[in-house]
């Protein structure tokens, strides 16, 4: 069975997703149904709340959580839309550091190669 499309939560998801410019940044691609779902559910229903967590402040969360987890394929695609969204790389490494003393060090030291390898791949975009 297919997943019913909320209009209203799709337009609030999609809208968040072209501001962390993410559209384009996975290659491993997943189903329409489970897309449909993540934008809908996840970035239009939970992203989209912006009255207590700024859109930054719940990228940072979620690459803290990334971090944690040593999810490191979604930590990629997070780690640039935070960039895009303004979250300093500086600031991403103070997490990084931060979060290694509870999740341990080998999550920060992949985390820390996948940011720097995230803002070398920026650079050469932007030549």
């Amino acid at each position: 069975m297919a997943y019913k499309i909320d209009k209203d939560n799709r337009k609030k998801g999609m809208k968040i997703l072209e501001e962390m410019d993410l559209l384009k940044s996975s290659d491993k691609p997943i189903s329409r149904d489970f897309m449909a779902h993540i934008i809908d559910a996840l970035y239009g229903s939970i992203w989209s709340r912006d009255d207590i967590i700024s859109l930054p402040e719940r990228s940072l969360i979620t690459v803290a959580v990334l971090v944690a987890l040593n999810r490191e394929n979604e930590l990629k695609i997070h780690i640039r839309g935070a960039l895009n969204l303004g979250v300093s790389k500086e600031k991403i490494e103070e997490m990084i550091l931060h979060v290694a003393h509870y999740s341990g060090f080998p999550t920060g030291v992949s985390a820390n190669q996948i940011l720097n390898d995230i803002c070398a791949e920026i650079d050469q975009e932007s030549k």
